[in-house]
């Protein structure tokens, strides 16, 4: 009986020390914390995959937070807290290489913050893997893309500030690209096809560079990704493109230059409105809603929006522009119910 007792004892101390080593060699690992931070940036060694970032803002002192990442996106809008006390925030963010544009550099490896606003305090900050997040792919060029340098900025460059913990925005967008460049790329179609997850949203919005493209090319195209898309199991969503800031006389935009109708006289927009009909594919309309905001702020106050006034750019639009545009497209997927209210920041 006493060797019995003894044979126990010592199979439970050696069951005790194999439970407990897993856990001791991960309570040396340093959680991905406030220890991976300086007060205006953190950075995570964390390899290419989707993670769920938490922040407590504020302090003793009145404070605004804003947060960003990787190549300029705006991952958290700026955020005011009164002394003395904090606000907890959730996001999450796609960490791949190409970090930007994918025919870009590869950017620094790991997940990179930036801590901005007019008085910046963050008080704590977890990283975590991103096990059941919603994924939204963004197919564009240069008006949608993770722009690199300031003062430019795509609209889904600013489209994650306006989500919540559990949707992330893969922005797979490139600068110049058309329907036919997009889809030849093995960099671009090639590689953002197989990425594609049952449930994923896969907004496309390609036409400004399609100046030469005809009619019957650019709408076999679409009608590729289209398919492409469903082929994965995502959910298509058209979107017509930006309009051009370019004025009549009389203050309209009832232009082809505006209009993105092309140089063979290919109304762009209108063959998009076409494919979605035919296709059943949600359509998103961001000609209509951008023509009918650029005509109502007038020749002056539309220029805020693009980079006229640092660059005598109409096509190009500024981080305002973006976010602006940004949100006519949160906005639209809200309203055809494709993202859930509770998942969306509004404001």
């Amino acid at each position: 009986m006493r060797r019995f007792n003894i044979a126990l004892l010592a199979a439970l101390t050696l069951s005790n020390a194999l439970s407990t080593a897993p856990a001791q060699a991960h309570d040396r690992t340093p959680p991905l914390g406030l220890a991976n931070c300086t007060a205006t940036a953190c950075h995570f060694d964390v390899p290419p995959g989707t993670y769920d970032v938490t922040v407590r803002l504020g302090g003793e002192s009145a404070a605004s937070t804003a947060v960003s990442g990787e190549t300029r996106r705006s991952l958290l809008p700026e955020t005011a807290t009164a002394a003395g006390r904090t606000v907890t925030r959730s996001f999450t963010v796609d960490v791949r290489t190409p970090e930007g544009e994918p025919t870009g550099p590869d950017g620094t490896p790991g997940l990179d913050l930036t801590l901005g606003g007019t008085a910046p305090a963050l008080a704590d900050i977890r990283v975590t893997p991103a096990h059941h997040a919603r994924q939204i792919i963004l197919i564009g060029d240069s008006t949608v893309c993770d722009q690199p340098g300031d003062p430019y900025s795509g609209w889904g460059q600013q489209l994650p500030q306006f989500l919540r913990k559990g949707i992330s925005v893969a922005n797979y967008a490139d600068s110049g690209e058309s329907t036919v460049t997009y889809l030849e790329n093995p960099l671009l179609w090639g590689t953002v096809q197989p990425l594609i997850h049952p449930g994923d949203l896969v907004l496309v919005q390609l036409a400004h560079n399609d100046k030469t493209t005809d009619e019957a090319t650019y709408r076999a195209n679409l009608e590729t990704l289209v398919a492409g898309i469903r082929d994965r199991g995502g959910r298509p969503v058209l979107v017509t493109p930006i309009v051009r800031r370019w004025f009549n006389a009389d203050g309209t935009l009832n232009n082809n230059t505006a209009l993105l109708v092309n140089g063979l006289g290919v109304d762009l927009p209108g063959v998009i409105r076409s494919v979605a009909a035919t296709e059943g594919v949600t359509l998103i309309d961001l000609t209509a809603q951008t023509k009918a905001l650029v005509e109502s702020l007038g020749v002056e106050g539309s220029k805020a929006l693009y980079l006229y006034n640092e660059k005598k750019d109409n096509t190009h639009t500024s981080a305002h522009g973006a976010t602006v545009y940004a949100g006519l497209v949160r906005d639209a997927l809200v309203a055809r119910h494709l993202l859930p209210e509770d998942r969306v920041r509004v404001g």
